[in-house]
């Protein structure tokens, strides 16, 4: 039996899908070493097939990395890894995959292109809502929470019951020791600032906490603002020149285990998400968060996080307000916190993975 993991994530620039996508295939190889693998798969042929400009590794025991082909983008997936993996399983866990691949499982994260058109240009959404239909039609569909198997099965016409769930996790930065130099670096006082983690993009809202900020009126409490822009695919949210901002930009992973340690709160406003992972980032280092009540979110972070309408920006303001009067953390709710954390593990996503594998194969085709 050959198993084949689509390896054109390590490809492309970091982010959440990508992430979830390396921490998934690194808890695989260890569980491929354990008694917890499911008999039928022990001795099976692992192999990441990676494309020629791959720039990110990944140390591996079991699985083998290949390259392979000399294409890149989509035509890598639909001609390199169709062609190298034929006669095998292929798992594709970052939304994208060869569209007619006989035997495929992939992980879609999210509806987004099919729920909120408005957060993408045109080319981005025909490419991915195109592609969507077409795996749904020909491949096994996964998804990373409930409300995107709902989500995913009502706009790609499949049983939610045929697709599964593997979630992320936040455990990966755990093992991240903090940076606080970077306090002083950006000129901010401990417990005296609001933090931002997130790309600059319409679906995270970062209007509504820039108009909170606003409105709170606090030179001495500034919104730091940690990330990227990515406005050729999204449609651009930048806030800049906006007053009590600090735009600190792209940080270590260091850097922002400190901010989250030294924050008065997290601040997470997204109108849609697949999951929310930022949230369990925060909570690691015990850092009070304020969300929206997008689904996903709600799901997530279940009763350890407090919450407000995305489009309220006066009520994200009287919650910062609450928690600057509050201080740091109670110790119930920083159990709380932590309970939450350690209900999601990369160890358990990749065993339910290999667990769903071991079942016969079958594709839920779209009505």
């Amino acid at each position: 039996m050959k198993f084949f993991i689509n390896g054109r994530f390590l490809s492309q620039k970091l982010t959440g899908v990508q992430r979830y996508a390396a921490e998934i295939v690194k808890a695989i190889d260890v569980l491929l070493g354990s008694e917890q693998t499911p008999a039928s798969l022990r001795n099976a042929d692992w192999q990441l097939l990676t494309p020629m400009d791959a720039s990110e590794q990944l140390q591996l025991e079991r699985i083998k990395i290949r390259a392979v082909g000399r294409l890149r983008g989509h035509a890598w997936d639909q001609i390199d890894l169709a062609r190298a993996a034929a006669g095998g399983r292929l798992i594709s866990l970052a939304n994208s995959g060869p569209v007619f691949h006989r035997d495929h499982i992939v992980v879609i994260h999210d509806a987004q292109v099919f729920r909120r058109p408005d957060f993408f240009n045109w080319r981005y959404l025909t490419v991915h809502r195109t592609m969507g239909q077409l795996l749904a039609r020909h491949a096994s569909i996964a998804t990373v929470s409930g409300f995107s198997r709902k989500e995913l099965a009502e706009v790609l016409n499949l049983p939610a019951t045929a697709i599964p769930v593997f979630p992320n996790s936040a455990e990966h930065f755990a093992r991240t020791k903090p940076d606080p130099g970077i306090i002083a670096r950006l000129g901010i006082q401990p417990q005296h600032f609001f933090l931002y983690v997130g790309s600059r993009t319409k679906n995270k809202n970062l209007s509504v906490a820039i108009r909170a900020i606003e409105l709170l009126d606090r030179p001495d409490v500034p919104l730091v603002i940690v990330g990227g822009d990515n406005s050729k695919v999204f449609q651009d949210n930048s806030g800049d020149g906006a007053s009590g901002l600090l735009l600190a930009g792209r940080l270590t992973d260091s850097e922002i285990a400190a901010l989250y340690a030294q924050a008065s709160a997290f601040v997470f406003p997204s109108l849609y998400e697949g999951f929310g992972v930022p949230p369990l980032e925060a909570m690691i280092f015990g850092c009070p968060v304020i969300a929206s009540r997008a689904d996903a979110v709600v799901e997530t972070c279940g009763d350890a996080a407090a919450y407000f309408d995305a489009n309220d920006a006066d009520a994200l303001k009287q919650l910062m307000l609450e928690r600057l009067a509050t201080g740091a953390l109670s110790v119930q709710e920083r159990m709380t916190q932590q309970e939450r954390v350690a209900f999601y593990s990369w160890k358990k996503s990749a065993k339910a993975l290999l667990d769903h594998l071991a079942e016969p194969a079958t594709v839920a085709s779209a009505a």
